[in-house]
């Protein structure tokens, strides 16, 4: 067999994407401008199925900026979150889910896993329920929708516990119209994955109060660096003052941005706090609309590599993570494995022997309290022992649309021997 060499996700990048980057270069306009309002305009559309009338649209639900990470973060700050609540966040995923509490003083609460799977325990979020309690954030692991209908059952019965913030802030008059914890879906892995609730498909970023969604490198859609963030409606409150709170924390606090300064006669602005400075670039966005354009293949060219895994892996009787469902359509983004009867050691074995035949693979995660930043709030991984166990023995397997069937093949023939 002839030794191949394959990466883990790298990203899938066409002539077309680099003719509109060019595009924009050549175009005079490349920070936030006319192609970031039109991929907020498209990711709308493709996420509530609901097409805008223009750019500018009062309605519109999603903001681009520069990173998940930033997402998440100015979600939380617009909710008004900060020091003496509480942030309800799985022990199971990457740092960037609990550290966008962490950055607005929020205190952070792990909650396990399932034994057999990596949605949270919703017996243990129940229980984590404190009048502090202001948020919680389940996450869709590799394009896994969580069980939403569960997440809301919880808080709608927690209810007379709910503690809104009280003063004239647009986070106060959010928390008292939903008069409930908030919940903050980690969509990072999950554009294009859906979930069916009551009879219908809804798309993840419709589904929570309000998602945060990442377009790193490595994810199925890229714009290199960027992230962004949907919400539902939510009764007495308006989009577009949402909408505007998202432009002052992404834009150092001023009133007016760069391509509304351009116009004759506006070059005046002001700016209504010291806030934060993490927009997305033309030059992301013109990315992020080609690829978006071309994701329906990417996503179907995903699920023809799971459907081979998965076959290989029930041969094998290696447990793997379950994309699709008669209630779920995931996005594809991670191919998880779990070999039976392994310690942590002999996983690191087994990935060590798949990158001598030149297969990249990787562990998705190492769980936050077996971290030493973590650990330094006094989180101990003894006390989540079903996320230990997961991760344990847990192997990703390489999942990007530069696969070919015959490198599909080449992985599962070495992970068969790198398993005997």
């Amino acid at each position: 067999m002839e030794e191949r060499r394959i990466e883990f996700s790298p990203p899938d990048i066409t002539e077309a994407e680099i003719v509109a980057v060019s595009e924009v270069l050549r175009s005079g306009w490349i920070t936030t401008g006319p192609k970031t309002k039109e991929f907020e305009a498209k990711l709308h559309a493709y996420i509530f199925e609901e097409i805008l009338e223009e750019n500018a649209d009062p309605r519109k639900r999603v903001v681009c900026l520069n990173s998940a990470t930033a997402s998440e973060e100015l979600i939380i700050r617009i909710l008004g979150i900060g020091s003496g609540d509480q942030v309800i966040v799985p022990a199971y995923t990457y740092t960037a889910t609990a550290a966008a509490a962490i950055h607005v003083g929020a205190e952070v609460v792990f909650v396990d896993s399932q034994s057999d799977s990596f949605e949270m325990d919703y017996d243990a979020v129940e229980r984590a329920i404190t009048p502090a309690t202001k948020a919680i954030i389940p996450v869709d692991l590799g394009g896994v929708v969580c069980d939403y209908e569960k997440i809301f059952e919880i808080v709608e019965k927690k209810k007379q516990v709910f503690v809104p913030k009280n003063d004239d802030s647009l986070g106060s008059k959010i928390q008292k119209s939903l008069g409930r914890i908030v919940v903050i879906a980690d969509c990072a892995h999950a554009l294009g994955s859906k979930k069916k609730i009551n009879n219908a498909w809804i798309n993840a970023g419709n589904i929570a109060d309000f998602s945060s969604f990442s377009f790193h490198a490595v994810k199925n859609l890229t714009t290199a660096e960027g992230g962004a963030a949907s919400w539902k409606r939510i009764e007495g409150v308006d989009d577009k003052e949402i909408y505007q709170m998202f432009q002052l924390l992404s834009l150092h606090g001023q009133n007016k941005d760069a391509l509304t300064k351009t116009k004759r006669g506006a070059w005046e602005y002001d700016i209504k706090a010291p806030y934060y400075k993490c927009n997305m670039t033309d030059i992301m966005a013109a990315i992020g609309l080609v690829q978006l354009e071309r994701y329906p293949k990417i996503l179907a060219r995903r699920k023809e590599i799971i459907k081979a895994y998965d076959e290989s892996m029930d041969k094998l009787g290696i447990w793997h993570i379950k994309h699709y469902t008669n209630e779920i359509q995931s996005s594809g983004h991670l191919y998880l494995t779990r070999i039976p009867g392994i310690d942590e050691e002999k996983r690191n074995l087994i990935i060590e022997r798949m990158g001598e035949k030149g297969v990249a693979c990787n562990v998705h995660y190492k769980p936050l309290p077996m971290m030493t930043a973590y650990m330094q709030y006094g989180w101990n991984i003894k006390d989540f022992s079903c996320a230990r166990d997961l991760y344990e023995n847990l192997i990703s397997l390489p999942l990007h649309t530069l696969l070919k069937n015959e490198d599909v093949e080449y992985i599962i023939s070495c992970f068969k021997m790198c398993n005997r």
